[in-house]
């Protein structure tokens, strides 16, 4: 029994060690890189929704802090994330017989740009975009906003982190 322990505790340090550093998340960081920085997001958009640029900033902080190891800081990050809210629309989808909306769409776009300190062959500039559906005689205010927006973010910051450190 003593044996079956010993070899099994050995198996499974070799299949951790030969395993490397895995990510749950799919993120491949390499070991050396440590910090990231998200520098503010300014709003750019024709249609300014306030707050707006201080909730995607913090929404993208929050995501890189809960999926990766690494330490934000505020200068000199190895990675660093910086771009501006391009778009806040609000549109028409789908008509009634009656000519008015019976779908609104919210579309949100984040211009990106992405400097890995460590690597420059990952530096990019992309843009982002995302949409929330609802219902055309809903006004978008309280807390179907506050749904839209966070619904929007969670994908955006999602795409984001993807395109950055997952690769996909």
């Amino acid at each position: 029994m003593k044996l079956f322990k010993i070899s099994l505790l050995v198996l499974v340090s070799i299949i951790l060690l030969g395993c490397g550093a895995y990510s749950f998340t799919g993120a491949s960081i390499p070991a050396d890189t440590k910090t990231f920085q998200v520098n503010y997001f300014q709003n750019n958009a024709i249609l300014v929704e306030p707050g707006l640029d201080r909730q995607f900033t913090l929404a993208l902080q929050d995501l890189l802090l809960n999926q990766t190891n690494l330490e934000l800081v505020t200068s000199n990050g190895d990675l660093v994330y910086e771009g501006e809210i391009t778009e806040y629309r609000i549109s028409p989808t789908t008509a009634t017989a009656n000519n008015t909306a019976a779908q609104n769409k919210l579309t949100i776009t984040v211009n990106l740009r992405f400097f890995n300190r460590k690597n420059d062959e990952d530096d990019m500039e992309q843009r982002f975009s995302f949409f929330y559906d609802y219902e055309g005689d809903a006004n978008l205010v309280g807390a179907q906003k506050v749904i839209a927006i966070e619904a929007i973010f969670e994908r955006l910051t999602q795409d984001i982190f993807n395109a950055t450190l997952a690769k996909w």
